[in-house]
């Protein structure tokens, strides 16, 4: 065996085969390699997105502001006078009429004071007829010298003096009269009741006029709203006069719901001095309601163009990347590499970023697969439209709930 093993490692022929073997399996190994560096150096494809041109349109500038509905009179009815309440004659939440009884208070205490005005009256009348008599009696008997000239005057003083106490004590029957009326409450307008505050049975005006209820007219309703000093100032600014301002104004309102209310409204005041401590101005608005769906005291906002931008460049929101303040889209040019540009941003229009500056009508942006690209790197673009993308209804931007004032 040991001299086989020496004469196969000792022929050069078996040498020669073996390197040579040796050799062909190290360049097949070198070759394997360099195709694997190849497969692995190679560029991955470039990152499929979604690409569209900006919107450039002239569009209106939405707001949105919370508020609370109340009437457009709102009424208290109150005690006027004191007793104890004998019936409530009306549904509560119902319509009323005016001049419809609504409560009645018993009557005798007040029946009562009324004779006994009439009385005082009467008594006072008769000194006055007294006084009258013995002034037409002292005059001519004064004019003889037969009496003092004092008596005279006397006379006429306790005259004067009855006369006054006449005049006051018809005020007092009046004032009885008048007092007795108070007992039968009626409504001073036609609108919806609220609940009533008092049952039969209660003492009512005593020592304070009572609240027995309230009045409402609710068509038109009214919304009251507070809205900070730039919004206030951009409206004043973008406002038309008054002379050019449609017939019907376009202001909306948005119900708790969300539906919106189907009449439009207007302003009906505004506040003439901007609260200090909370920088709002108070605005009311009207609305016609005449179905009575609107109540006094629900939860409503209002809806109203703030101003109108000519030419406004319009990008979708899921475009914009927003880092610490900082606004950015991502902008494909011809060669279809990314641009990541900074931007300045305006308002929301729907599912829409109105862009002040940064960007121009021709610019095509990424819309979808931001999270793939980076600044420079070279994209597979997808052209697609924005206004064709399934999107949201279009809501127009809803500002902050602004404090109304302090004890509102």
């Amino acid at each position: 065996m040991n001299l086989k093993r020496s004469s196969f490692f000792g022929s050069k022929a078996n040498i020669r085969l073996l390197i040579f073997t040796l050799t062909v399996l190290m360049s097949l190994s070198l070759i394997m390699g360099c195709d694997k560096d190849k497969k692995a150096a190679a560029p991955p494809p470039p990152p499929e997105v979604k690409v569209s041109k900006v919107l450039q349109k002239t569009t209106p500038v939405y707001k949105e502001f919370v508020g609370q509905t109340r009437g457009q009179t709102e009424v208290e009815i109150r005690a006027r006078v004191e007793g104890f309440l004998e019936t409530v004659n009306f549904k509560e939440g119902s319509f009323v009429k005016k001049g419809q009884l609504l409560y009645t208070i018993d009557k005798k205490p007040l029946e009562a004071k009324l004779d006994q005005a009439k009385g005082n009256l009467a008594q006072v009348n008769a000194a006055l007829s007294k006084a009258q008599q013995d002034v037409a009696r002292f005059k001519p008997l004064m004019q003889q010298n037969a009496i003092p000239r004092q008596d005279y005057d006397t006379a006429v003083s306790q005259q004067l003096a009855a006369e006054a106490n006449v005049q006051s004590a018809k005020a007092s029957v009046d004032q009885a009269q008048i007092n007795l009326g108070y007992t039968s409450i009626y409504s001073p307008m036609d609108g919806i009741i609220g609940k009533t505050e008092v049952n039969p049975g209660n003492l009512v005006g005593s020592g304070q006029k009572t609240l027995l209820t309230t009045v409402s007219t609710i068509d038109p309703i009214h919304v009251r709203v507070s809205i900070s000093e730039n919004d206030y100032l951009l409206f004043s600014r973008n406002r038309k006069p008054e002379k050019d301002a449609p017939k019907k104004s376009d202001i909306e309102m948005i119900l708790a719901d969300g539906s919106v209310h189907k009449y439009k409204g207007g302003i009906a005041f505004a506040e003439s001095t901007v609260d200090a401590q909370t920088g709002t101005l108070m605005i009311e608005l009207a609305f016609p309601n005449p179905e009575k769906l609107v109540r006094s005291g629900q939860y409503a906002k209002v809806r109203a163009v703030v101003a109108t931008k000519e030419n406004a460049i319009l990008v979708p929101q899921r475009a914009v990347q927003e880092l610490q303040g900082t606004f950015t889209v991502a902008v494909v040019d011809k060669d279809n590499k990314v641009e990541l540009r900074p931007v300045t941003a305006g308002e929301r229009v729907g599912n829409l970023w109105i862009i002040d500056k940064g960007l121009n009508p021709e610019d095509r942006i990424i819309v979808e697969g931001l999270q793939k690209v980076k600044q420079g790197v070279t994209v597979k673009a997808q052209e697609v439209n924005v206004e064709e993308e399934p999107a949201a209804a279009a809501k127009p931007e809803e500002t902050a709930p602004q404090n109304a004032k302090k004890g509102e």
